[in-house]
Formats: C-alpha cells, sequence, structure tokens
C-alpha cells in the first residue's frame, strides 16, 4: 500500500510525549521517581491523509492544562516538507500511586511544575 501503518501514529505521539518530558523538565523517568506512573487512559487519533513511505512527518504536541489530576496533550501530524495535515490526535493520562491507585487530585509536584510553567490554575 505504500504508506505507513495506523499503528505506527501511536510511537509517533509516544516520542513526541517523551520529547515533552524531556524539553520540560517532566519526563516520566522524573514521575515515577515521585512515586507515580501515568498511564493513558484516552487516546484517539483522527488520521486526515496517510503518511506514504519516505515522508518526514512533524509532531506538533500541545499540553492541555487542567485542575484535573491528569496530563492532557493535544497533537498535530503534518508532512515536514510540504506541512500538510496528516492526523490530529488527543490523549489523557492519570496518575497512579504506588499502589496503583488512581489518584483524584493533583500531586503537589505536578502542580508545582505547572506552576513553575505559568500553567497553573487552582479553579474548577
Amino acid at each position: 500500500m505504500r504508506v505507513v501503518w495506523h499503528g505506527s501514529y501511536v510511537k509517533y505521539l509516544e516520542d513526541a510525549r517523551e520529547y515533552f518530558g524531556q524539553e520540560f523538565g517532566f519526563g516520566y523517568e522524573y514521575i515515577v521517581n515521585q512515586g507515580y506512573v501515568v498511564p493513558i487512559v484516552d487516546l484517539s487519533i483522527q488520521y486526515k491523509e496517510p503518511i506514504t513511505y519516505g515522508m518526514e512527518p512533524e509532531i506538533t504536541i500541545i499540553y492541555r492544562p487542567t485542575v484535573a489530576a491528569k496530563i492532557i496533550f493535544d497533537y498535530e501530524i503534518r508532512d515536514s516538507k510540504d506541512k500538510s495535515l496528516k492526523a490530529t490526535a488527543h490523549s489523557v493520562q492519570v496518575f497512579l500511586d504506588s499502589k496503583n491507585d488512581l489518584v483524584l487530585y493533583s500531586p503537589s509536584f505536578y502542580d508545582e511544575w505547572k506552576k513553575s510553567k505559568g500553567v497553573y490554575t487552582e479553579h474548577f
């Protein structure tokens, strides 16, 4: 078919989240060292046009601040040459503590990180 398998898009999104974590000091290792894990509980991808073999996609990741104990991202996947939109996506991650229990309130280290980035809000 000469197009990238649709499941590969999930790996592109993972790469974007890893890059975001490294760039903004909120990577998975940091979160684990705080005693939490952040599994994805919601992931949606809207395919617009196929990525073809040889194309170099670029992924834009957009952090969506929330007061909830969640990490929310939106994404755009584009052709790096002509900037045509290939897909959009959305993901939600939740915090689980060391017992794998769902955390209902934002952990303090997450609130502090949001404050340091100027995206903290304390209103619902």
